[in-house]
């Protein structure tokens, strides 16, 4: 993780134009990170 940012499906990416319950398998593959632009081929899930 580069900023710390995690994609909350139930909240979506308002910002980015995603809406509530899309989940993070759903969103475009040109979809970027609010926070510090990282494109979703670089996201990792979040340690459980």
């Amino acid at each position: 993780m580069v900023c710390g940012y995690i994609y909350d499906p139930d909240l979506g990416d308002p910002d980015g134009d995603i809406a509530p319950g899309t989940a993070f398998e759903d969103i475009p593959e040109d979809w970027t990170c609010p926070i510090c632009g990282i494109s979703k081929e670089d996201f990792e899930p979040p340690e459980n």
